[in-house]
Order: structure tokens, then C-alpha cells, then sequence
């Protein structure tokens, strides 16, 4: 992979990682229950779980890669749709800034430990149905055939979790400062990230055969 595309993935990785998920909740309501420092066991649990499922999504892009390459085409193909498709999603979305947040269950007030924390953030990454159609849409973008599939398969998860870590301190520092001011924002969000998976989507199916 070259340094420009490792640079487009880590553009894609951000943008994703900065779209609140559950992952991004839990470390906001972590935040508030066991405070800022802690909150980063359960954020390294949540990027161990990234890679257990990235590997999920590598193991079958390996699959389709020895069935035949014809395939592995046509995944790609459907990998960028279904950017498109999430960005259509996140521009029509009305939901706040930080979806679901409000509904969060009140945060427990007995001590956790940090391995439950990690163990929370290791859940929540396992949990999430959307996560392996995401690594299995996006890798096949940048994966090359002919090189190693162990190293790419580090190279992108190492890359996807760190942008994970910072999206998580983004937001937890983010809360802290400015929380009566986050709602305001929420279209904007919105429309800027939809706006940008789809221009993401619509440029990896017109450049996908120098991808490959």
C-alpha cells in the first residue's frame, strides 16, 4: 500500500471513528462515571475488540481473494455502495449530536475495576452488528492481493484502532468543555459527515481498479 493510500484510509478511519457509535457513548458515560483518566481502559478494550473483528472481516476478504478475484471485484464495489449508503444514512439522520446519549442508563455508582472497564469496552466492539460489514466494506478498498494479507491486516487495524483512542479522548474532553453547546451543532454534523462518505464512496468506485 502506498503512503498516499494509507493516508485516504486514515481519512476514511477518522471520519468513521468521529461518528458517534456505541463505542463513542460509552466512553462519554464513562467519562462522567469513573472520570476522564479511566475511561481510557474501557477505550483500549473497545480497540481490542476492533481487532477481533477486523480479523472476522480479513479471514473472509482471504476467502473470496483464493475463490476468485472477479469477486473480490464485485466486494469492493459493494464495500463503496455501502459508503455511499452511509453517508446517505448519517445526512438524513435528525438524531443529536450524540444520538442515543440521553437514553443512557444512569451511570452505576459502586467502584468498577479497571478489567471490568476493559471487559465493557471489549463487549461493546463484539456487540456491534455494524462493525464487520464496515471492516468488510472498507478493507477491500485499500487491501492489496498480491502482498501479505497478515501485515495489511495489521497495518489497517493498528491505524483504525489509534484513530479509535482519539476520537474517544475527543469526545470525552469535548463533553467536558462544551456540553450545553453540542446539540446546537447536530445537523451540521451531520451533513458534513454524510456529505463525506458519499464523496468517499463515489471516488474509491471510480479509482477501485488502482486500488486493487
Amino acid at each position: 500500500m502506498s503512503i498516499a493510500h494509507w493516508l485516504v484510509f486514515c481519512g476514511v478511519s477518522l471520519l468513521m471513528c468521529f461518528t458517534p457509535g456505541p463505542a463513542v457513548l460509552l466512553a462519554i458515560s464513562n467519562s462522567v462515571d469513573v472520570g476522564a483518566r479511566r475511561t481510557a481502559f474501557s477505550s483500549l478494550g473497545s480497540s481490542a475488540g476492533i481487532f477481533v473483528v477486523s480479523a472476522l472481516a480479513m479471514i473472509g476478504m482471504g476467502t473470496i481473494l483464493r475463490m476468485s478475484a472477479n469477486a473480490f471485484l464485485a466486494m469492493k464495489v459493494a464495500g463503496a455502495m455501502y459508503l455511499i449508503w452511509l453517508g446517505i444514512i448519517r445526512w438524513r439522520s435528525k438524531e443529536g449530536l450524540l444520538g442515543s446519549a440521553a437514553g443512557l442508563a444512569p451511570a452505576q455508582r459502586r467502584e468498577r475495576r479497571n478489567r471490568e472497564l476493559v471487559w465493557q469496552g471489549l463487549g461493546v466492539s463484539l456487540t456491534n452488528p455494524k462493525s464487520i460489514l464496515f471492516f468488510s466494506a472498507l478493507f477491500p478498498q485499500f487491501i492489496v492481493p498480491e502482498a501479505s494479507l497478515f501485515t495489511q491486516y495489521l497495518l489497517l487495524t493498528t491505524t483504525f484502532a489509534v484513530c479509535a483512542l482519539i476520537a474517544h479522548a475527543f469526545y470525552v474532553v469535548l463533553i467536558s468543555l462544551v456540553k450545553d453547546h453540542v446539540a446546537a451543532r447536530a445537523k451540521l454534523f451531520n451533513r458534513i459527515v454524510g456529505g463525506t462518505f458519499i464523496a468517499l464512496g463515489l471516488s474509491l468506485l471510480k479509482t477501485r481498479h488502482r486500488l486493487a
